[in-house]
């Protein structure tokens, strides 16, 4: 009798036991359906979002490294790692990358810079004053201003190479004019890191704030 007790019992423990193996196969089924949409995602992840931080970082070495040749006077290297910071997701300095590439090109001797429109001197002038080199932008500058005498942010520009250089008499009659052909000048004057050192003394302070007459 407990030989025929232990027999049906060994024969239910079997049927438990092949249920659940038969569950099992199934239950990971749908744990395995998922996984090709997700790889996708992950694919699209890694070719995305993975990549442009990747050339933003060797777009931003590039630039370091080229500003370091320019400032050495390195200007034929500089300018082949300008080159390479032009290509990346950052327009910003890939900008920036042009306006030195353009300047690396003034000072070879081989290289000839094409500038013919006011804008042409005028942006090439910006990247000369970013780098303070006042003398030169403010030479090309005032070449700007020879093609458009009536542009205000050309004479804004010039006052402020101009303030950099110390000829603050001239710096003041140009941003005087700026204003006058653009009042928001005043405001932007106001709020430019460059024009604070100036923003409280004689006469730009009156220029800058004309409600102190009131005073």
């Amino acid at each position: 009798m407990p030989d025929k007790k232990k027999i049906p019992a060994s024969k239910s423990t079997d049927k438990r036991m092949s249920k659940p193996l038969v569950t099992k196969p199934t239950a990971a089924k749908p744990v395995k359906a998922p996984e090709p949409p997700r790889s996708a995602a992950a694919a699209r992840s890694g070719g995305v979002s993975a990549a442009p931080p990747h050339s933003a970082e060797k777009q931003f070495s590039s630039f370091e490294a080229a500003m370091k040749l320019f400032n050495h006077r390195k200007f034929k290297e500089a300018r082949e790692q300008f080159d390479r910071a032009v290509e990346g997701p950052e327009r910003d300095v890939a900008h920036r990358a042009r306006l030195h590439m353009a300047m690396c090109d003034r000072r070879l001797p081989q290289a000839t810079l094409n500038l013919g429109s006011a804008e042409d001197y005028y942006n090439y002038a910006i990247a000369l004053i970013n780098t303070r080199s006042v003398v030169e932008a403010r030479q090309h500058l005032e070449k700007a201003l020879q093609i458009a005498p009536g542009s205000d942010h050309i004479h804004y520009a010039l006052a402020l190479a101009q303030a950099l250089g110390g000829d603050l008499a001239s710096a003041h009659e140009n941003l005087k004019r700026a204003i006058e052909l653009e009042p928001r000048n005043r405001i932007i004057a106001r709020q430019d890191a460059d024009f604070a050192p100036l923003a409280n003394q004689p006469p730009f302070d009156l220029l800058l704030y004309p409600e102190k007459k009131s005073w």
